[in-house]
């Protein structure tokens, strides 16, 4: 059986051409490493289930079973209501940026399409907005293949070339969903914190759930420079030519303090952040939508 776990890693799917295809081998790598969890007990209640195995329906998960023992189940019956969902990608200029291995953009593609992927074979409902200072596109929530199919080549065809500007996006976005469900945003949240944090209210405060994937490159959150370097500046912030080991420090702490800030008001209006780094793997992004897939199925969240 191929080993679809090596999916996971970003460097692995670089090589893969197709985005289809890239959403398929995600899905189901990851999916396989669920399966692969150890064993903590299931009810007999469940008896009328079936292990999940590689190729499966996705729309028939059971998502109780799986809250309840980590371990996937198909269901032979009776399905799930329908999750409405729109995945807001952003593709501005900074998103462009990498050291080594794949940019920013390119992973965040990696998330949205594997989402809509894993969403429409679930029959649920999924949309696309990309933006920088402007919503660029918007692909309203629906759950056909060709729905699929529209989405990914929205996103192989998109380039990042502008600056951005979140608060913006989030207010209009708030104002054009009228049907509460889940708004899933991936950036690398290259904006001023509070006017973020601003536009992520009043998509909370419209009902809407929220999950926040900041990508960032590994040498933004490791600064490893230790020669005099040329910084090409991205989105209108300037070039700079400057030996960066006294600057190290101080940048470092910027960045703690941008994202403890980001996540302690996140927490606050009960909004999911995960930062991700470019150089990890793309289970961390799936791990984190379905807790929250899980949570909003069982109790919901106001």
């Amino acid at each position: 059986m191929e080993d679809y776990q090596k999916y996971l890693d970003p460097r692995v799917l670089n090589k893969i051409a197709r985005l289809d295809l890239k959403a398929r081998l995600i899905v189901e790598g990851y999916l396989t490493g669920l399966h692969k969890s150890p064993y903590r007990g299931v009810s007999v209640e469940f008896a009328s289930h079936r292990n999940y195995t590689p190729g499966d329906d996705l729309r028939y998960l059971d998502w109780k079973i799986f809250g309840r023992s980590d371990r996937l189940y198909i269901k032979e019956y009776e399905q799930e209501t329908n999750l409405n969902c729109y995945l807001l990608l952003d593709v501005s200029e900074s998103m462009a940026y990498q050291s080594t291995g794949i940019s920013k953009f390119e992973y965040g593609s990696y998330i949205a399409a594997s989402l809509a992927y894993l969403m429409i074979q679930q029959q649920d409902a999924v949309g696309l907005v990309l933006f920088d200072r402007e919503v660029l596109k918007v692909i309203p929530p629906a759950g056909s293949q060709l729905h699929l199919n529209a989405i990914l080549k929205e996103i192989s065809q998109a380039t990042p070339t502008r600056p951005t500007d979140i608060k913006a996006i989030s207010l209009n976005m708030a104002e054009r969903i009228e049907k509460r469900g889940l708004v899933i945003i991936i950036s690398d949240l290259f904006d001023n914190p509070l006017n973020i944090l601003k536009g992520l209210q009043r998509l909370r405060h419209k009902g809407q759930e929220i999950i926040v994937f900041n990508i960032m490159d590994e040498a933004e959150i490791k600064f490893p420079f230790n020669r005099m370097t040329y910084f090409e500046g991205m989105e209108e912030s300037g070039n700079l030519i400057a030996d960066p080991r006294p600057l190290r420090r101080e940048y470092l702490n910027a960045l703690n303090n941008f994202t403890t800030l980001l996540r302690r008001n996140c927490l606050k209006e009960r909004i999911d952040y995960v930062q991700i780094s470019t150089d990890q793997n793309l289970d961390v992004a799936l791990t984190a939508y379905l807790s929250t897939r899980l949570a909003t199925h069982k109790v919901g969240r106001k």
